[in-house]
Parts: structure tokens; C-alpha cells; sequence
């Protein structure tokens, strides 16, 4: 039983505060940053009828997210999302989530990933060509390319086939990805059938991804293989209605491939535009490139060589997680920090916030890849750094998600410079990943005539 001398966070009614309303639909990130800073590291926030409790200490990441993970399911927004997408790794709860867990865990195994190094190597080679490519008709949105690179690697490693001839499978995650923010949004409140433009697409668009589904399983030849399809399909087999079979199979693989796709390619391209910031980090990648790999592709060996472009992926992870915030919902009473959480509270720990303790982090918000020297990381607190996520419910791909970065960074920082185009700002856009909002329109020249 909860004491009843506990404290209660600091609260911040939306409803009286209009700045911090509109912050809930157009700008969620500055709700969060202003909540913070406003009121520390516990607060309540009243957003119509939801009271949210907001965390922002490494202390009460741990309790949350792994000391107490079991009090915790996924709460507002993730929940919400399930109109969208449906029961897959990224939504669901209790049993079925667990056997979900164990079936991808293998795909995502230390061996099989380092067994997949040459294709995620080869998507990187064509990423150059494509970008150089493309670049004789002026500026290239490489946000777009490193979506197309991100699904040919998911389809190549996971799958097992080129998703490259889905041509329409980007515009289809987008449609599903904007639906589930506006199911977020308004909580479910908008029936799916009404004509919204947003709904429409969505609609049109998860018939596609039925298509584009259907499609895969017909092709699949099984051989009892390791990648997620044949052991989506070896576990869906369990299920003796048709269609719930068959809806089992959708949810899962869109969910793994809009997820997987979606997060690594929000790296990349904030990666791609903190490095044309950097002309310094830039040089350091090119050089660490050039010495570690000269002019073959990479391989899994190279990724303990690939240093400080690991590092630079890490410290771009500090500043724009792709996985921004992590709703969770209490189950029963708990003690956060201190603090009460009744049964039944929208609990919201979020990264992006958390990456920028001055406490933490020395000047938060300058870019400074050197932060993730080895040398540099005692006494820092485990829960102080979560671009993954933390806990049971830590990113299943993060191996590859990983892997894939440096690849690419690396790769097209010994090949190409690229350069934002004069006169776009680079917005983060915080949906189910930060992404960068409209776009990364950049030009493109030769690295070794720069």
C-alpha cells in the first residue's frame, strides 16, 4: 500500500496554459523541454481528461523502465497506435508480446547480424550511387534515400528479398505512421471511416501494405530459414483461423519493418546534417574511412575499427533519439523518485529531454562526438543515455540498427560530401521516431575533390 505522506509532482494544467496545449499537437518535443525546465524532473501535466506524469531523471528511467518494467505497459500514443498498426512487437502486451520477443530475438542475434554485414554493405554502396546519381538534377532529400536505403537493408537481412520492388511501400509507412500520430492525438477519438484526408490515405494505404504482405508470403519458399518471415509465418501457423492467421502475419512485419526502417534512417539523416555542420567531424570521418577500409566496402571485423564514426552515431543519438519518448501506463501504485503514481497513470519518460541534463552532459547541446571515447564514460549514470530504450523492452534490432549507421556513415563519408541546400533548416519532427521534418534537401559532391 502507498504511503500517504508521499509527494506528489510539481502541476502544470495544459488546459490553462494555451502555449503548452498547442505544444501537445504541433510541437511536442517543446512541451516536453518547457515542462522540464519550468517545473525539474517531476511533473504532472493535465491534457483534457489524462493527467500525465512526465520523468526526466536517470533515477526514474531505471525504476520505470527496468527496476519496476513489470508495473509498466505501453501507454499513450503506443496504445493509441494500434488502430494503425495493429497487435505487432511495437504495441503489444503481456503473452503475446513476450512470444513475439522470442521470435524475432534470433533474427537479431550477434551471429546472424554479423552473417548479414555484406548485404547491409552492399545497400550502403548503392546509397552512394544513387545519391550521386541524383545529384546532377541539383539537391538530393537524402531523409528519402536513407528511408529507401533502410528498407532495402530490412528486406535484404530480414526477409530475405528486395523491398526495393515495392515501390510504393515508403509512401504506404508514411500514411500508416501519420494515422497512428493522429490516433495519438485526438486518443481514438476520430472514427477510421471518416473522409480526413490523413484517414483516407491511410486506408488506401494499409490496402497496400495487405498487398505488398500477401505478396511476400506467396513468394516465401519455406525452408525452415532464419530470417523473421519464415519464423513469423513457422508461429502463425499455430493459428487455425485463416484470417486471423493471416492478420497475425500483416501486423507483425508491418510493424518490424516501419520500426526497424523508420529508426535507422532518422539517424542517418540527422547524422548526415550534424556532420555538414562539423567540417572538423566530417574530415575525422572521411580520414577514419579512408585508413580503416581504403577502397573496399566494409565488413563486420571493421566495426570494431570504425571508432570515432561510432561514435559519432552515438552522439548523434544523444541529441536526436530515434526512439524520442517511451509511454508507459502503471498497472498499480508506485513510488517514482519519490513521487506517487497512482494505479492507472500515463507515465512518460522521454530521451530526448533526459540526453540534455547539463548534470549529465557537459553543454548538452553542443555536438561533440568525443563524449563517447571510452576513455570519457566512467561515473556516467547507465540510465542517462537510452536511444534504445531501456529495460525488457530495449530495442530488439539495435545490433543491426547500429551496425547499419556506421556502415553507411562511413562508407558515404569516404565517397561523397554532402552539404544542406542554402536557405532549409533541419526541424525535428517527433512522430513514432524524431524524424527530420519536410525533408534533408542537400547537395552533393565528391569527398575526394572537397
Amino acid at each position: 500500500m502507498t504511503r500517504p505522506d508521499l509527494r506528489h509532482p510539481p502541476r502544470t494544467a495544459l488546459s490553462a496554459a494555451p502555449a503548452m496545449l498547442r505544444d501537445l499537437v504541433t510541437d511536442r518535443l517543446a512541451m516536453m523541454t518547457t515542462a522540464t525546465a519550468d517545473h525539474g524532473d517531476a511533473v504532472r501535466m493535465a491534457a483534457g481528461p489524462k493527467t500525465l506524469y512526465f520523468f526526466n531523471h536517470p533515477d526514474h528511467a531505471r525504476r520505470v523502465l527496468a527496476e519496476n518494467s513489470a508495473n509498466y505497459h505501453k501507454g499513450i500514443g503506443q496504445v493509441h497506435a494500434k488502430r494503425a498498426l495493429g497487435d505487432g512487437l511495437l504495441t503489444s502486451e503481456g503473452e503475446l508480446w513476450k512470444a513475439q520477443r522470442r521470435t524475432m530475438r534470433p533474427v537479431f542475434g550477434h551471429q546472424r547480424i554479423a552473417g548479414q554485414a555484406d548485404a547491409v554493405a552492399k545497400e550502403a554502396a548503392a546509397l552512394v550511387d544513387r545519391l550521386w546519381a541524383r545529384s546532377r538534377n541539383g539537391p538530393v532529400d537524402v531523409a528519402a534515400e536513407a528511408t529507401g536505403l533502410t528498407l532495402g537493408v530490412l528486406g535484404r537481412t530480414l526477409l530475405d528479398t528486395d523491398l526495393h520492388a515495392f515501390d510504393t511501400i515508403g509512401e504506404s509507412f508514411e500514411a500508416v505512421q501519420d494515422q497512428a500520430m493522429l490516433d495519438m492525438v485526438t486518443m481514438n477519438g476520430l472514427p477510421v471511416w471518416l473522409p480526413f484526408p490523413t484517414q483516407t490515405r491511410f486506408r488506401r494505404a494499409r490496402r497496400e501494405l495487405q498487398r505488398i504482405v500477401g505478396r511476400l508470403v506467396r513468394d516465401h519458399v519455406p525452408e525452415g530459414g532464419d530470417d523473421a518471415l519464415s519464423r513469423v509465418l513457422a508461429d502463425a501457423a499455430t493459428e487455425p483461423n485463416p484470417r486471423a492467421r493471416a492478420r497475425r502475419v500483416r501486423e507483425e512485419l508491418v510493424t518490424l519493418l516501419l520500426a526497424g526502417h523508420e529508426t535507422t534512417a532518422s539517424t542517418l539523416s540527422w547524422a548526415f546534417y550534424l556532420v555538414d555542420r562539423n567540417p572538423g567531424t566530417a574530415e575525422r570521418l572521411r580520414e577514419e574511412a579512408v585508413r580503416v577500409l581504403g577502397d573496399r566496402p566494409p565488413t563486420y571485423e571493421d566495426l570494431h575499427e570504425l571508432t570515432y564514426t561510432t561514435m559519432v552515431v552515438q552522439e548523434t543519438m544523444r541529441l536526436y533519439p530515434p526512439v524520442w519518448i517511451l509511454p508507459r501506463k502503471s498497472l498499480a501504485d508506485d513510488e517514482v523518485g519519490g513521487y506517487h503514481v497512482p494505479a492507472g497513470s500515463d507515465v512518460l519518460i522521454c530521451p530526448y529531454t533526459l540526453h540534455r541534463r547539463p548534470d549529465s552532459w557537459e553543454d548538452p547541446e553542443r555536438f561533440d562526438p568525443e563524449r563517447f571515447d571510452p576513455a570519457h564514460r566512467d561515473g556516467r549514470h547507465r540510465y542517462s543515455y537510452i536511444p534504445f530504450g531501456a529495460g525488457p523492452r530495449v530495442c530488439v534490432g539495435s545490433n543491426l540498427g547500429m551496425l547499419e549507421a556506421v556502415f553507411v556513415l562511413a562508407t558515404v563519408s569516404r565517397e561523397l560530401r554532402l552539404t544542406l541546400a542554402p536557405g532549409h533548416r533541419a526541424v525535428p519532427e517527433p512522430m513514432l521516431s524524431l524524424r527530420v521534418k519536410d525533408g534533408l534537401p542537400m547537395t552533393v559532391r565528391r569527398a575526394r575533390n572537397g
